[in-house]
């Protein structure tokens, strides 16, 4: 199993001709592009490093940003041992006997101060929660010093009791400046620059999405062949493909992307509400399932200020049912754009949160008995319907009449916003208010 930079078994003989990246192995912590942030001297590796110990730790990012490396690296500047494994292919049994090896090389190495082992776990998300648990007594009584990376969020994948030992470092995305360098010690390794135009170099890098082992693999690819001349960025797009999105439509890219959206949405920005929708379309989301979050919002996040966004929305549903992909897809941006440019409120979805909890509270208190249908005799008699004040027939279609239980002080839930249609509905509700006083006054 692989990161950046190479295989994570514990016994793993190099190749007779390694490929490109691991060629392009760090040796140093130093030598790790993009990090900075962690290995540098103010970064938490950087201190962990200069102090001489090693905390466990969950390195968190997404893939060919180096964690394997960092790990490996690690070992080497505090003096540990190094044992690397892949959640994939290890189970229960495999960590006993690694953790037996790990308290063996303890004790043989003791009388030179003793040699402590640091556990890499490559996908340590993969393990089941049982199997996290077996990891606490080994790293409580200091056996091994954990260090585990993972894509996923591990708020999500792991027990909390694995966090409350270790702590979470988030690996960042390479950035341009540190693929351009990983291309910069590729050219110098082979002796030879890269057969591209400069935009051809550039879109070279943005293909590889921020992951580094994806660009030294095209790189390779690039070397193994004959060129005539430099490619431009159209030969090298024939040539090559572009990475393919990291997103899993159960995980942290799903979520995090849907957020994005959503927060775009409510924070009218309609180019980046848009992005973010294309985002998870271009990587294969359900259109379906971003319909339902756009309908969710015209309700959540607009309501009553224009309740033209729901139609938009539902019309939006109807049309992609229609049409299917991606012809119908033009109709879920439409309702994007639409929602994005919407005037904002939430009062239908706080009064509806506030409504709720007081029907909680409330129980089961009965309406008051003008207002309660009487089908019967018995009903009429109990005064079910006596004295009810049909709004048709006063002035203006409203007689201000007490619709709450008896038992019970009004409530006030919906509290319309001064935006879009809102504005007129709250002019319309003030001016109810003031009559409904008005006649209980009398």
């Amino acid at each position: 199993m692989t990161d950046l930079f190479g295989d994570t078994s514990p016994a793993a003989a190099p190749a007779p001709n390694p490929p490109l990246a691991e060629r392009l192995r760090p040796r140093t912590l130093d030598e790790v592009v993009g990090q900075s942030h962690l290995t540098g001297p103010e970064g938490a590796i950087g201190r962990m490093v200069a102090a001489g110990t090693l905390s466990s730790l969950v390195l968190w990012g997404p893939p060919g940003t180096g964690k394997t490396s960092i790990a490996r690296l690690l070992a080497d500047a505090v003096g540990l041992r190094f044992v690397g494994i892949s959640a994939v292919f290890s189970g229960v049994a495999d960590l006993k006997k690694l953790f037996a090896e790990a308290r063996e090389a303890a004790r043989t190495n003791a009388a030179g101060g003793g040699q402590k082992t640091l556990l890499f776990v490559d996908e340590i998300h993969r393990f089941n929660r049982s199997q996290q648990d077996g990891f606490l007594g080994v790293v409580e009584d200091g056996t091994v010093t954990l260090v585990g990376a993972t894509t996923e969020n591990p708020s999500f994948e792991l027990n909390a009791a694995v966090l409350s030992r270790a702590q979470v470092l988030i690996v960042r995305r390479l950035d341009e400046s540190a693929l351009g360098e990983l291309l910069d010690r590729a050219e110098a390794s082979e002796g030879k620059a890269l057969p591209l135009t400069p935009d051809a170099r550039a879109a070279l890098i943005a293909s590889a999405d921020g992951d580094g082992r994806f660009l030294l693999n095209q790189v390779e690819s690039l070397y193994a062949v004959t060129l005539d001349a430099a490619l431009d960025p159209a030969g090298l797009a024939a040539l090559l493909h572009r990475r393919m999105p990291v997103y899993d439509k159960d995980r942290e890219g799903h979520y995090g992307l849907i957020s994005a959206l959503h927060k775009s949405l409510r924070g009218s920005d309609p180019d980046a509400a848009l992005y973010y929708l294309e985002r998870m379309l271009t990587a294969g989301e359900e259109p379906l399932y971003l319909l339902r979050r756009l309908v969710r919002f015209a309700s959540e996040d607009i309501g009553l200020a224009d309740s033209n966004a729901l139609a938009v929305t539902l019309a939006a549903k109807d049309a992609y049912d229609f049409l299917g992909s991606p012809e119908g897809e033009l109709a879920i941006a439409h309702a994007c754009l639409y929602l994005a440019t919407a005037p904002k409120s939430n009062a239908a979805y706080v009064a509806e949160k506030a409504a709720r909890r007081s029907a909680q509270a409330t129980g089961s208190l009965n309406p008051p008995p003008h207002i309660l249908n009487a089908p019967t005799k018995l009903m009429k008699t109990l005064g079910y319907g006596k004295g009810y004040a049909y709004d048709h027939d006063a002035e203006d279609g409203f007689s201000g009449a007490d619709y709450w239980p008896e038992a019970m002080t009004a409530e006030t839930f919906y509290k319309p916003s001064p935006r879009g249609h809102e504005a007129r509905i709250g002019e319309r509700l003030a001016e109810w208010a003031r009559r409904r006083a008005a006649r209980r006054g009398a």
